[in-house]
């Protein structure tokens, strides 16, 4: 009696077993306006990972706040960290932030690195390099451009690195969470920058040779952008750039422009204390959409593969606090969020595979790299 009992239990038990064998396989998915979505797992234990960009062979260089860089590749492997990257200052929001590739890369092989670059007694700011790549390792790492001055503290460092469509660089940074400094010109603090890939200044940026003003700099009175993309199909440069309580805004950066931080902003001081809405300033150039709750955005796209026909020539917004994708519809200078896409995790960066699938990077100590895919 006993060993039946016994055999029953035992098959009881491998039923259960056999019963949740397919929940454990099945991916997460998620509902969206292009059909439903699979969630992937491509890569994971990265720490804090910030930046990604493809390389022509499919393989990905990927980067971690703490101040590596590495290759994940076409087995979804990730590489140790490759040699030759710059030291970082890896407290609070600083460390190895994005990563980009030379337009001519497969000439040169210019890797673009923006990092926290340590200075003395604590200080630290916003960097700029390149350097060759040559299998696992960056070859004669340069500094091409370092945000003026290096200050105190651990926060806003912004840091995307995109090219224009003639193939000179914006550098997006932030006001280190000073204030102040993003109204004036003779510092870089609150800043977009414009530079040739050499590190020189084109010579039609917008405060070249005037008195007491960066020559770098393309526009000003921002807070901290860590998303920015051109529209293919207008050239148009727009940046998602953080609020403070409330308040992140949409914007779409023009030369000489002054976007009104710390004087005006949709949001509050972290204290409470009110700051003044931007319409009662007109002389700043005004967003074009603003979110209150934050989404906290970081990593923009266009996305224009075949993949998800919904979602050509859409704007794709990574957020760390709405925990997803925000998705923005465009039409020339206007913009409207028309979806959001949970992914239930802070989401870093969003970039487009080269098979148009689209991939995102998860703030977190055991940082992931997901791939999002129609389920079928």
């Amino acid at each position: 009696m006993e060993t039946s009992a016994k055999r029953i239990v035992s098959q009881a038990l491998l039923l259960l077993l056999l019963m949740a064998v397919p929940a454990i396989a099945q991916k997460p998915t998620v509902e969206t306006q292009a059909g439903s979505i699979e969630i992937e797992e491509i890569a994971g234990n990265l720490k804090h990972p910030w930046g990604i960009a493809f390389l022509p062979d499919n393989r990905a260089l990927v980067t971690e706040r703490a101040g590596n860089l590495r290759i994940l590749d076409t087995n979804h492997k990730l590489s140790k960290p490759l040699k030759g990257v710059p030291k970082v200052f890896a407290k609070g929001q600083g460390g190895l932030l994005d990563v980009a590739l030379d337009p001519d890369f497969e000439q040169n092989r210019y890797v673009y690195l923006s990092y926290a670059e340590p200075g003395e007694n604590n200080t630290a700011s916003s960097a700029l390099g390149r350097g060759r790549l040559e299998g696992n390792e960056l070859k004669d790492f340069t500094v091409i451009f370092r945000q003026e001055p290096k200050v105190e503290g651990p926060n806003h460092f912004g840091g995307r690195i995109l090219f224009t469509p003639g193939g000179q660089i914006m550098f997006t940074m932030a006001e280190r969470f000073k204030f102040d400094p993003a109204q004036d010109l003779s510092n870089h603090l609150g800043t977009i920058v414009r530079i040739n890939r050499d590190g020189s200044v084109p010579d039609d940026n917008p405060f070249v040779n005037q008195q007491n003003a960066e020559d770098e700099i393309w526009s000003y009175g921002h807070r901290n952008i860590e998303s920015a993309a051109y529209d293919p199909a207008t050239n148009m440069l727009w940046v998602a750039e953080m609020g403070p309580m409330g308040g992140d805004e949409l914007n779409q950066p023009q030369a000489g422009k002054n976007y009104g931080w710390p004087v005006v902003s949709w949001g509050d001081n972290y204290d409470g204390s009110k700051i003044p809405n931007p319409p009662t300033r007109p002389e700043f150039a005004q967003s074009v959409i603003q979110w209150t709750p934050t989404i906290s955005p970081s990593g923009m796209i266009f996305y224009t593969g075949s993949m998800y026909p919904e979602w050509q020539g859409s704007m794709l917004i990574g957020g760390l606090t709405s925990s997803g994708i925000v998705r923005v519809e465009v039409n020339g200078e206007q913009a409207e969020e028309v979806e959001r896409i949970p992914l239930a995790v802070r989401t870093r960066d969003v970039v487009q595979a080269p098979d148009g699938s689209v991939w995102v990077l998860t703030d977190q100590d055991n940082g992931k790299i997901l791939r999002l895919k129609p389920l079928k």
